[in-house]
């Protein structure tokens, strides 16, 4: 029997489930290693390879299905795990991490709090860690495996199950081996250790929370439980202090040296056969070192140091060294972010690079746009560049031992396609077994305007064009991520909202990536004027070319872009005129410090930009006469953007006379993962906008 689209969503986790992903390529280029669910409605991700070396058949090989396995559900996750998943906004179960040796002979996972390790030949076998088990990750050699458990760093032998603590927190304040929040919510770094080449010492983060401050989550649907507290660094208050310690199997321990008062930020490690290096960035963002240390005697020295009048963004996968030896890093000029390889610049002008994927022997494989809707896959082998993706669409990849990976969506299709290459050659192809949307996703992209903002346009299947349409502007529109791209899944949901009677316009306006550091830096201290300018720009401009209702404008969004559509209906009623506002930012001061500061700067220094970014005091200067229908969603688990700011928006709009809805999630944290909750709110969200306009 055929399901409702929002059911579908649901229970597909949004299409994500049974689609490849986490590739991981051996040494020899003879295997790939992948996680995928067995299929499209599954959510308990499963451990496969590839074999594609000489002889080989090319076929697919289940590895490890978690429900073979003597393991509890997913309820019973530490605490840690809950939190890495949620920063990574992973909505599958199962095995959804895993790490291997060096050649990639081996994997390691945690599941349910135990730890797990398999040969990636034979199904995988328990190993009797302490728990609950967290990160683990064996050496290069697969000799040992280091994890966390009650925020120690721990190793334990793979053969004799040997057991130790490397490092114990001094106190409930301490960690070794983890992520602080910031690090793992917006510098994209999940680690806290590192190992050495010889597999005979770790370099862990020691993470003291005792300077920030304590907020606790509660929950309220069931008041009997004891509210949670976390170590939430707010815009302009104290940061975790975070530092760096050798610590050898031996029992030798040399704590690394920075300037960690300037240098407070530890953007990333790496530790490989060229020695250690170390990414460390001010407070400010606005200067970012990359600095050589010597785990012997903890002494550090400047490699290289990029500085920025406004901010440096970090872009994963660097630092990096070639078997050369040249350093592999990403920086910015006036028009472009650019590759740089032993220094010099390898990347034109008209290429943004986004991301360094894998570097192998000296073929660095790395992701960019020319157009900012696409993102390709391109090599640098020292000769010149290649790009490998094909077609017009989003891509990613990984290589080793000369095999690539290439996987990604194209517009005139649904669906990842991964392909495995050797020399040019397809090896093999990794099956997705993700659903199908059940729309037929008919986008129209264009360029609006005269800052031509990407714009995607999305009309009901069968309009014949008979009547302007009213329209439902459906943004995110703010910093690192993007609406408009070229690929078909990425409309699915769009196409839905148009089937129920609207044209839906997406825009990317300024601060959104790709489109060069000018356009992502015009919301410098102002996340208000060109944000919102730009999506009036780009309904004009579409108005331009589609039958749309101008009379009839709504605007929905989750997270910044639940902030934006509140945003509209206070400060634009004359051009929107209802909005769904999910997990909205109300109040920039409650929203972490690496993230805001970047944007804003720090409030207790200028206040100024965070007065003038607040839904809360633009509330107190609507007129009630003026007020346009407005329903806020915050889940009320969310410790991201967490619930205060709705309830505190909520008061100011109650205080100033202004009627709205407020729908509170019970048990929700920043995204909405629960099958019934996540369709009901489709359906809801658009009954309150067909009603309200």
């Amino acid at each position: 029997m055929a399901i409702s689209f929002p059911r579908q969503s649901a229970l597909t986790r949004r299409f994500t489930l049974g689609a490849p992903r986490g590739f991981l390529v051996s040494s020899d280029g003879a295997r790939v290693v992948f996680l995928r669910s067995r299929h499209g409605t599954d959510p308990v991700t499963c451990l496969w390879t590839l074999d594609v070396g000489d002889g080989s058949t090319g076929e697919e090989r289940l590895v490890v299905d978690p429900r073979t396995l003597d393991v509890p559900g997913e309820e019973d996750l530490p605490a840690e795990e809950r939190a890495r998943r949620e920063r990574a906004r992973e909505q599958a179960g199962g095995i959804t991490a895993y790490a291997t040796d060096a050649e990639q002979t081996m994997a390691v996972f945690a599941l349910s709090g135990r730890l797990f390790v398999t040969d990636l030949e034979s199904g995988a076998r328990a190993l009797e860690a302490a728990t609950p088990v967290f990160g683990p990750r064996p050496d290069p050699a697969g000799r040992r495996v280091a994890y966390v458990s009650g925020r120690a760093l721990r190793v334990i032998e793979v053969e004799s199950g040997a057991d130790r603590a490397l490092a114990e927190p001094e106190d409930d304040q301490v960690s070794y081996g983890l992520a602080e929040f910031v690090a793992a919510e917006e510098m994209q770094r999940m680690r806290g250790f590192w190992w050495a080449p010889d597999g005979e010492a770790v370099i862990a983060a020691r993470v003291d929370e005792s300077p920030v401050r304590r907020w606790h989550i509660a929950d309220p649907a069931n008041p009997e439980r004891t509210p949670v507290e976390v170590a939430y660094p707010a815009a302009g208050t104290p940061n975790a202090d975070v530092s760096l310690v050798v610590l050898r199997l031996d029992g030798g321990r040399q704590p690394i040296e920075w300037d960690r008062e300037t240098f407070p930020y530890l953007v990333d490690v790496s530790w490989g056969a060229g020695g250690v290096l170390l990414v460390v960035q001010t407070r400010d963002q606005k200067i970012m070192r990359i600095l050589s240390a010597d785990p012997a005697t903890g002494r550090t020295d400047l490699v290289r140091e990029d500085t920025d009048d406004v901010w440096l963004d970090i872009v994963p996968g660097v630092p990096a060294r070639t078997a050369s030896g040249d350093l592999v890093w990403v920086s910015e000029d006036d028009v472009a972010r650019r590759l740089l390889v032993d220094g010099e610049p390898v990347t034109p002008g008209g290429l943004q690079v986004r991301s360094v994927l894998d570097v192998d022997g000296d073929t660095v494989l790395f992701t960019a746009s020319d157009e900012p809707t696409e993102v390709h896959v391109w090599a640098y082998d020292g000769s010149g560049l290649t790009r490998l993706s094909e077609g017009s669409g989003v891509f990613g990849g990984r290589r080793r031992g000369g095999t690539t990976v290439i996987t990604g969506g194209r517009l005139d299709r649904f669906g990842n396609r991964t392909t495995v290459l050797r020399a040019g050659k397809a090896l093999g192809e990794i099956v997705s077994h993700a659903e199908t949307p059940a729309v037929e996703v008919n986008v129209n992209l264009i360029r609006a305007g005269e800052r031509e903002i990407r714009t995607a346009v999305l009309l009901p299947a069968g309009y014949t064009g008979d009547e302007p349409l009213p329209v439902l502007m459906d943004p995110y529109g703010g910093p690192h991520a993007q609406r408009v791209l070229a690929t078909r899944r990425a409309f699915a949901e769009s196409q839905w909202l148009a089937d129920q009677g609207f044209a839906v316009v997406v825009a990317d306006g300024r601060g959104t990536p790709a489109r060069g550091p000018a356009w992502e830096r015009a919301i410098h201290r102002d996340v208000v004027g060109p944000v919102l300018e730009d999506q009036v720009a780009a309904l004009h401009a579409a108005a331009e070319h589609f039958p749309l209702d101008l009379s009839r404008v709504a605007i929905r969004g989750w997270s910044f872009g639940g902030y934006l559509a509140a945003l509209a209906v206070l400060r634009r009623p004359d051009v929107f005129h209802a909005a769904v506002a999910g997990a909205p930012v109300t109040d920039w001061t409650l929203y972490d410090t690496h993230y805001t500061e970047r944007y804003l700067g720090d409030p207790s220094e200028d206040p100024e930009p965070y007065d003038r970014a607040s839904l809360i005091r633009a509330a107190a200067e609507v007129d009630p006469g003026a007020m346009r229908p407005l329903m806020v969603i915050h889940g009320l688990a969310d410790d991201n953007v967490v619930v205060a700011h709705t309830l505190r928006f909520s008061s100011a709009l109650l205080s100033a006379g202004l009627p709205h809805s407020v729908l509170p999630l019970s048990g929700v944290t920043h995204i909405a993962a629960q099958e019934v909750v996540a369709e009901n709110l489709m359906l809801l969200q658009v009954d309150f906008l067909k009603k309200a306009l």
